[in-house]
């Protein structure tokens, strides 16, 4: 057996045991801090006792895409490519999502343990996260299963590794605008390891609830209750857990409970004519529902010979914008691909989003005020642990993509 492996410039040690890094969607540190608070989280209060207690950052634009890809390569997104959920493509000239492994420009740490003889799990709230997270791996039942709880009832043993996932889960297949879609990668990961030893293991969840109910909620309370039950099964069965989350969430609502929205497009249209710059918005996917493609981060190119500096420079004016960086600037900051990122970043303030043209967004279906993430107020996440840390993490700046990192080679395994 190896004793580490090399993977993105960084050396792993060998897992010892079951380690499992867990990702919950949307989770910024309230939602936990106020559930144990509560009661309603009994096993984690003790983890935070015996393990390790952290704050990371994560990746900027903090949204779904470029923070998993994080997490699972162990480096930003100007190593692995992928810099939001859905971005302009300057080959093609399209707007299209980064779901595609074809963007990912590096390998992830997961296939590289499973190609090293590792036994490797990968369960995902939401498919579109699957093909990405699962890139490199040969799917085999038994040694590398990769699957969404989404999609849970179509997997096969050619494409995820695994069949009868519903049979397994002992759940129905849940709906993807629920909280039982991320129930169902709890149940599955719990019963995965039930059922056989997995060395590392890979648990997304989807951000639903954090969409809709602040911390301390009954609902958020009880999600996290939930989580819980799960967690204390996976530490009974040896696993060493680290948790972290791809962003936080802040409200985005006025008083009386609407979208607090900077249309940047229309205001850019106004201000120096249509068709010289145009937004794009890496918060947008698939699953609008719950966030309108409202979020605090965008994407400006600009055309006809319209100017960086002149831009910025109104921009800056607008009440709700925190900050404007040029292309330069915003990816030495971020640690973004240049070329996929646009001329300026603009990013909103706490209680702000940024959109295109108000037309643009069916906000229909909002059917309670908006919270939303994307810029850098939703940074600040939990990285949690169910063993202590050695002492050369202290005081260290940590990232949520040291999760895998600190589990393997900083977890002691007493305190």
């Amino acid at each position: 057996m190896l004793k580490s492996l090399v993977v993105n410039g960084r050396e792993y040690r060998w897992p010892q045991s079951p380690t499992v890094v867990i990702c919950v969607d949307g989770s910024e540190p309230a939602y936990i801090e106020q559930a144990v608070a509560a009661g309603v989280m009994p096993f984690m209060a003790g983890m935070l006792a015996r393990g390790a207690d952290l704050r990371a950052d994560c990746v900027v634009p903090s949204f779904t895409n470029p923070n998993n890809l994080s997490i699972v390569t162990g480096v930003p997104p100007a190593v692995h490519g992928i810099c939001g959920n859905f971005f302009l493509d300057p080959d093609s000239g399209a707007e299209v999502m980064m779901n595609d492994p074809a963007f990912l420009r590096c390998g992830t740490l997961l296939a590289a343990f499973s190609e090293a003889g590792a036994r490797v799990a990968v369960v995902t709230a939401k498919d579109k996260l699957r093909a990405l997270l699962g890139h490199g791996l040969e799917m085999t039942p038994g040694d590398a299963v990769c699957f969404s709880s989404e999609k849970a009832d179509q997997a096969t043993c050619k494409t995820n590794g695994i069949d009868d996932v519903l049979e397994l889960v002992g759940l129905p297949l849940p709906s993807v605008y629920s909280a039982e879609l991320s129930e169902f990668v709890f149940a599955a990961g719990v019963k995965l390891l039930e059922s056989q030893h997995w060395d590392l293991m890979y648990l997304s969840t989807t951000d639903y609830i954090q969409h809709k109910h602040a911390p301390g909620t009954p609902v958020a309370n009880a999600f996290y209750a939930m989580m819980d039950g799960y967690l204390a099964r996976l530490d009974r069965l040896g696993a060493s857990i680290a948790l972290t989350a791809d962003h936080g969430m802040k409200p985005k609502h006025d008083a009386a409970g609407q979208p607090n929205v900077i249309y940047l497009q229309s205001q850019l249209d106004e201000l120096f004519g249509p068709g010289r710059a145009r937004v794009i918005l890496p918060i947008t996917d698939p699953y609008v529902v719950h966030h309108g493609a409202l979020g605090g981060f965008a994407r400006i190119y600009l055309h006809d010979g319209l100017e960086v500096d002149t831009v910025a420079e109104k921009l800056r004016k607008v009440d709700g914008i925190l900050e404007v960086l040029n292309r330069v600037d915003g990816c030495t900051r971020f640690g973004l691909p240049p070329d996929r990122e646009g001329d300026l970043i603009v990013i909103s303030t706490s209680e702000q989003t940024l959109g295109t043209r108000a037309e643009q967004h069916d906000l229909s279906q909002l059917k309670v005020p908006l919270r939303s993430h994307g810029g850098v107020t939703e940074q600040r996440v939990p990285l949690l642990l169910n063993r202590p840390v050695d002492s050369t993490v202290a005081g260290q700046p940590l990232r949520n993509f040291d999760a895998f990192y600190l589990a393997l080679n900083h977890a002691l395994t007493s305190a």
